[in-house]
């Protein structure tokens, strides 16, 4: 039994008209397409990489 966290990352809007990083951020996610998830490791800088695209997923 593993007692690493995690959270569920969804994203909710596309990255189209925003700048170049957070296209970059998303896909280093794993995210790539609306409605996509992605179970993740709970880590700082996973955190990290949520606050910059936070407008973009939701976190469950």
């Amino acid at each position: 039994m593993s007692n690493k966290k995690t959270i569920i990352v969804t994203q909710k809007k596309s990255p189209i008209g925003r700048q170049s990083y957070q296209r970059k951020t998303l896909i280093g996610l794993g995210l790539n397409k609306i409605g996509r998830s992605k179970e993740l490791d709970d880590t700082p800088s996973i955190r990290g990489m949520i606050g910059k695209v936070k407008h973009l997923v939701e976190v469950n």
